[in-house]
């Protein structure tokens, strides 16, 4: 079978199993966010935290739950690496040195899980279980917290209540995250993933020397990290390792745990606000999105442009033969896509225009269909911006599934989108200004890609490297971890702020000025407004980098 027609099937199956989750997961994930009954183990929760779990917040006491619970957790993940050498299965490792355990703590904390290190050769498989894999649970749920908040400001009328973070929190991480997580993880462990304790096995290398082996609770991370769409590998290589992705299937199966949650929050949306259609409209911009970076990434890198993939035959550099280059190209754009950051090949070795592709994914925001939650609210974000911009072409005030968006809303709504733009270009000119670019690989427009994607996957909460960049100095870990942070929470705060604002209004009943946000000429002015507005903040920056090395 052609190369071109395999991978053709292999989206195609993906497109089919996401379509058929869509409803039923997403009605799932509805009835849990909504449902007033808590669990047992739920209540235990709730008095250890010391919440009343019955008692709704206003949007200023979400985003303070937010905040504590997430820089208590920075705090404690900091402090279990530079203790590392004093715990259990710490398996001798020296402690994290200061600005790489704060890089790591803020990077797992704010769902981005960067690795500027080796896991295998850095980090003690407790630091591994209960620091670093927590974290891909717990800052997962936050995103999806955050979302729902959004949408019951949607769903609510004149009212200040947003829910209760501690209950959203808690309900997500234990009846979706983790169900799932271990159903991936056992089917994992059936594709080949190691799962075990192991300390390691010296064998000696083709060259002589010796090399560690380590296996570890692989299987189990593995999903976790996916399932999260945080990345974050156990080794190095991440999902290139075949510990990690062993077969062409289990593949298929981290591409699909990768988009499953954010493509089926469109749905628990539609649910929310009473309109199923708002939700499949949000959908459809996400699918659009998507479609178009998965089969552009995948053209690009089968035409293989340039001299050396062009002689060769096939742009296979930096990617692993079992997962050929369509699979990898999937695997690449559906990783950049989302706030995964897990790769299965190294993105710097990708031709220019397909490396272009996952910067451009990012710089969308990761709205298609995005993190776990952060995917939805920053599209409907963008579907508030969208309205705001069609009721100036008629002179009407805009509004959406029944809120009007008045200035204090679009404000927010600018602001937010303002956000992680400035941090990546802000951070990549300093970079270049104080000479930490002299840590990349390469020279020239190739060397600016390394350090804007550097700066797009931290501010994005992204977390895939592009390769060939040098990050583990003090300066890279402590700018790259101020990105990550506030491109983590100033935007939770205003989608906080726009939740509560919306919250308190009358719905407005629909007229025959209003604009069907449900149509397909509604779908489509979001998505050119979504191109629009990346092609204008950072077409200049492209132009200097992949794009000249394309040309």
């Amino acid at each position: 079978m052609a190369v071109t027609t395999a991978g053709a099937l292999f989206i195609l199956s993906l497109v089919v199993a996401l379509v058929a989750v869509h409803k039923p997961f997403g009605d799932y994930m509805f009835r849990v966010v909504s449902g007033r009954r808590h669990f047992r183990v739920e209540r235990g929760v709730y008095r250890l935290v010391g919440v009343d779990a019955n008692a709704e917040q206003s949007w200023g006491v979400y985003a303070r739950g937010v905040l504590a619970f997430s820089a208590v957790s920075i705090l404690f993940l900091y402090a279990f690496m530079r203790l590392q050498n004093h715990l259990w299965l710490s398996l001798g490792f020296d402690p994290v040195m200061t600005h790489g355990a704060w890089n790591t703590a803020v990077s797992f904390v704010t769902n981005t899980n960067w690795q500027w290190y080796s896991g295998e050769s850095a980090m003690g498989h407790l630091v591994q279980m209960a620091g670093l894999a927590v974290q891909n649970f717990v800052s997962a749920a936050v995103g999806i917290a955050v979302a729902v908040a959004l949408v019951r400001g949607f769903a609510r009328r004149r009212t200040g209540d947003l829910g209760n973070f501690w209950v959203d929190l808690t309900r997500v991480t234990l009846r979706i995250l983790l169900p799932i997580s271990v159903l991936g993880a056992l089917a994992l462990m059936i594709g080949g993933a190691v799962q075990n304790l192991s300390a390691g096995t010296e064998v000696t290398t083709l060259t002589g020397g010796s090399q560690t082996i380590t296996g570890g609770p692989v299987a189990s991370q593995e999903v976790i990290k996916e399932l999260g769409t945080n990345g974050g590998g156990f080794y190095n290589v991440n999902s290139a390792h075949p510990f990690e992705n062993p077969t062409t299937w289990t593949n298929w199966l981290e591409i699909f745990l990768i988009l499953v949650i954010p493509f089926s929050l469109p749905r628990v949306f539609g649910r929310m606000v009473g309109q199923n259609r708002q939700g499949y409209a949000i959908a459809a911009v996400m699918v659009v999105l998507a479609i178009a970076s998965i089969a552009l990434t995948n053209v690009f890198e089968l035409a293989g442009d340039g001299t050396v993939p062009q002689a060769a035959g096939a742009a296979l550099e930096g990617k692993e033969v079992r997962f050929d280059v369509s699979n990898s190209a999937t695997f690449a754009a559906a990783t950049t896509l989302t706030s995964t950051g897990a790769v299965n090949s190294f993105h710097d070795s990708y031709t220019a225009l397909g490396g272009v592709m996952p910067l451009i994914n990012m710089m969308l925001g990761e709205v298609a269909p995005g993190g776990v939650g952060a995917g939805l609210y920053g599209m409907l974000i963008l579907a508030v911006i969208t309205v705001f911009v069609a009721g100036l072409m008629v002179g009407r005030t805009p509004e959406y599934v029944g809120k009007k968006i008045g200035a204090r809303e679009i404000k927010l709504a600018s602001l937010y989108f303002l956000v992680t733009p400035a941090l990546v270009l802000v951070g990549t000119a300093a970079a270049f200004a104080t000479g930490n670019n002299s840590t990349a690989l390469n020279t020239g427009p190739h060397a600016l890609s390394e350090v804007l994607y550097a700066f797009t996957s931290a501010s994005n909460n992204n977390g895939s490297a592009f390769a060939g960049l040098t990050v583990s100095t003090p300066w890279w870990n402590t700018v790259l971890g101020l990105c990550m942070l506030l491109g983590r929470f100033l935007p939770i705060i205003l989608v906080l702020a726009l939740a509560g604002s919306l919250a308190r209004q009358q719905p407005t009943p629909a007229s025959e000025g209003t604009l069907p946000t449900y149509r397909p000429l509604f779908v489509g002015m979001v998505v050119g407004v979504t191109v629009i507005l990346v092609a204008l903040t950072f077409l200049p920056a492209l132009a200097l980098g992949p794009l000249a090395e394309g040309l």
